[in-house]
């Protein structure tokens, strides 16, 4: 018989409400048939405890609560399993690096390291570095940070150092959102106060990312669909999965990647969003493409021949394939394609470039264009929100806003 390991649990303790009539969540640790408890500076109303772990959340706050007890109860389990004979005591001693504060830490980098715990944990690498960048970059700036150093002062000074050091608008923004995610997360576990919250349109506002016109018109696609390649090159390829993608929804590389043969049933594609498949969710609201011929020409033409339908559907990535890994390999394919396509972008006379992530805005600005409902597009994209989707679609081109203005004047 193995050794007993504890287990870990966030649960909801429903004893005694708050003046809010909200409950606190805590860690439960079992072991040998005992249980303790311990706060973990989180309080909830029943209601958004029943949907904290759903499959269909949509509250973006609630999101970040969730992941914020993600890292916690990983950071459990990773203690839990280095101590030799567990006892409670030596869990709490180990866990909480000062027991009266417990888990609320008013330094604000290890907010940030306990977000990206639980990011990594599930296996989103690429958002996780993300906030790792976003962390180095306020640490360049300010050794040591708590969350009452951060004042529309302090804000406007790193955005005027960053300008100072060559960074673009739309770097510091992103920075500077993860940043204020971090703080959200700290005004609900009681951290700061949320009066003094300075992410406000009378304090301060992170400098909004300049839209880069990122969509093709359908004479552009056309002319890349007609665009000639030697069949099995790297060029090839590279046009292929481009136009895979603006075929099927504007699917993005990592979804792409993903797919199984599994996935394929004759005419049609089905998958659940990497984007969107925590590890916590179950029952996952699936994605339908339906596939064009040319669609079903393209994935026979470059799909693996294997009788497993747990096998990729395309040679991308490999089986078995760690999230490090499976990153580092999708870069290399983005960066291919990315190669490629310019090359043909400019062979066509394009002002702009169509990289690969143009198929997803040219497919989301060719539909609305084409009078088909934002409703139905974002369904389409895999979007939780409308607004998300809005930002896909594009502006205009301006000689079809030239014709618009003259109707207005069209006069019998």
């Amino acid at each position: 018989m193995g050794l007993l390991k504890p287990t870990f649990a966030i649960i909801q303790d429903t004893r005694k409400a708050n003046i809010e009539g909200k409950y606190p969540l805590k860690l439960r640790v079992i072991f040998n048939r005992q249980n303790r408890t311990y706060s973990i500076g989180i309080d909830l109303s029943k209601e958004q405890f029943e949907k904290l772990f759903s499959s269909k959340l949509r509250d973006e706050w609630l999101k970040d609560v969730r992941l914020n007890c993600e890292a916690i109860k990983q950071k459990a389990e990773e203690v839990g399993s280095k101590i030799d004979e567990f006892t409670f005591d030596k869990f709490k001693d180990t866990f909480f690096v000062n027991p009266e504060e417990q888990v609320k830490s008013k330094d604000v980098y290890k907010n940030f390291e306990n977000y990206i715990s639980a990011l990594k944990s599930q296996s989103r690498v690429s958002t996780a570095d993300s906030y790792t960048c976003a962390s180095n970059s306020l640490k360049k700036f300010k050794k040591k940070l708590t969350f009452e150093d951060i004042t529309p002062k302090f804000l406007n000074d790193y955005e005027k150092s960053m300008l100072n050091e060559g960074n673009s608008s739309t770097t510091i923004g992103i920075y500077l959102r993860s940043l204020r995610t971090i703080y959200n997360q700290a005004i609900e576990n009681g951290i700061i106060a949320k009066e003094l919250y300075p992410f406000k349109k009378n304090k301060f506002q992170i400098p909004a990312s300049r839209n880069i016109k990122k969509a093709f018109t359908i004479s552009e696609i056309e002319k890349i669909f007609n665009y000639e390649t030697i069949t099995g090159t790297s060029e090839d390829k590279a046009k292929d999965l481009w136009c895979l993608s603006y075929l099927c929804q504007g699917i993005n590389l990592k979804d792409l990647a993903r797919l199984k043969i599994k996935n394929l049933e004759s005419d049609k594609i089905t998958f659940i969003r990497a984007k969107t498949q925590l590890s916590t969710k179950a029952n996952q609201s699936a994605i339908t493409i339906i596939l064009s011929d040319k669609a079903k020409e393209i994935i026979d033409k470059w799909k693996n021949r294997s009788n497993n339908p747990d096998d990729y559907l395309l040679p991308i990535l490999e089986p078995k394939v760690t999230p490090k890994r499976e990153k580092e390999l999708i870069q290399y394919t983005n960066k291919l394609i990315n190669t490629y396509m310019k090359r043909i972008g400019l062979k066509l006379g394009f002002e702009k470039m169509p990289l690969f992530y143009s198929a997803r805005h040219s497919f989301a600005t060719v539909l609305k264009r084409s009078g088909v409902s934002t409703e139905f597009i974002s369904e389409a994209l895999g979007h939780s929100n409308l607004a998300t989707t809005q930002s896909y679609l594009d502006s205009f081109e301006d000689e079809t806003k030239k014709q618009y203005a003259n109707l207005l004047t069209k006069f019998n």
